[in-house]
């Protein structure tokens, strides 16, 4: 469903999210699940628009240049060397490239996210 040209509009609850598991390495405890879909993918690839899933348990990761909405569930957002962020239902968050994050994810977060690459 990447679209590149166009405006468009669709429901979110409808979009079918494809797998795309973490890295063993990135997985502290638990057993997540991440799936996503790329809705707008920029001529040049480096602007994205889409839907990020992930369901309960604890993953590190390295930021993009990133703002996200949360739709629905709960995380606990730290970042290495400096704040922890908790994120629900109709928080809006920004991300830097290359901030270290731990993700510790206590209800199936559903998030629609704008990154620059």
């Amino acid at each position: 469903m990447t679209n590149s040209t166009g405006s468009f509009a669709l429901h979110i609850a409808d979009v079918e999210l494809e797998p795309d598991p973490p890295a063993p390495s990135q997985i502290v405890s638990g057993s997540p699940e991440i799936s996503g879909k790329v809705l707008w993918e920029s001529p040049d690839g480096r602007q994205l628009r889409g839907i990020w899933q992930i369901t309960p348990g604890v993953v590190t990761d390295t930021e993009a240049d990133e703002m996200f909405v949360v739709l629905s569930g709960r995380a606990t957002i730290a970042f290495e060397g400096g704040p922890t962020l908790e994120v629900g239902p109709g928080d809006v968050a920004v991300l830097r490239e290359g901030d270290r994050t731990t993700w510790t994810v206590h209800e199936t977060l559903r998030k629609v996210y704008s990154i620059n690459l």
